[in-house]
């Protein structure tokens, strides 16, 4: 595997990898997943109301493991065998010991997640998160929370982004929309939850 290099200037540190699998296992896994996994509409909790999004989620994981984003708990699903082999393959790349995946399914270019940092209580002080990308390629976009100092870059198909150290303290992250993607999109995004 290539040397490792952090892309963000300063306050955090995050690594791209762009052939994490190839695009033949890419286009296997993204098959797979789009039929295996129970997709759901996503609900968050704005402004006091909860609303339902565009976009298709799941949350999956160790038994005990539940989550609370956008204001609601959500209790994991038992792994699949797919998603536990992508699980054991991060975590033996990247000695990491995560142990939930929240799932996104991005329609097509309309659908998105704006501004925001993975910085909940259970996550820990510095969490490490693997995110992989499976299907059309999409901007990413990075915000420091003091400088606003703005970051781009491309997610393709197969690539996997690690985010650790302060890396959730200091920055937020986001997925434009875009009407020029017409394709849609899974992401997997790892992470450590914590006892509470």
């Amino acid at each position: 595997m290539p040397e490792w290099i952090n892309i963000l200037p300063k306050d955090g540190e995050v690594y791209y990898l762009p052939d994490f699998f190839s695009k033949l296992e890419s286009e296997k896994l993204f098959t797979v997943l789009l039929n295996e996994i129970e997709w759901q509409q996503d609900e968050v909790m704005m402004f006091g109301k909860r609303i339902v999004t565009q976009r298709r989620m799941a949350w999956y994981g160790d038994q005990g493991k539940p989550y609370r984003y956008s204001g609601i708990l959500r209790a994991p699903k038992p792994w699949t065998g797919t998603l536990q082999e992508i699980q054991h393959f991060i975590n033996t790349t990247f000695q990491t010991s995560l142990n939930a995946c929240l799932l996104n399914l991005y329609r097509n270019g309309e659908e998105g997640m704006g501004w925001h940092s993975d910085d909940e209580p259970e996550l820990g002080k510095e969490p490490i998160i693997a995110s992989l990308s499976l299907g059309a390629e999409r901007a990413f976009d990075f915000k420091h929370k003091d400088s606003e100092y703005k970051q781009r870059i491309y997610l393709q198909n197969g690539s996997l982004l690690l985010m650790k150290g302060a890396t959730q303290k200091h920055w937020k992250h986001a997925l434009p929309k875009s009407k020029k993607v017409l394709a849609p999109r899974i992401n997997l995004t790892f992470r450590e939850i914590h006892p509470g």
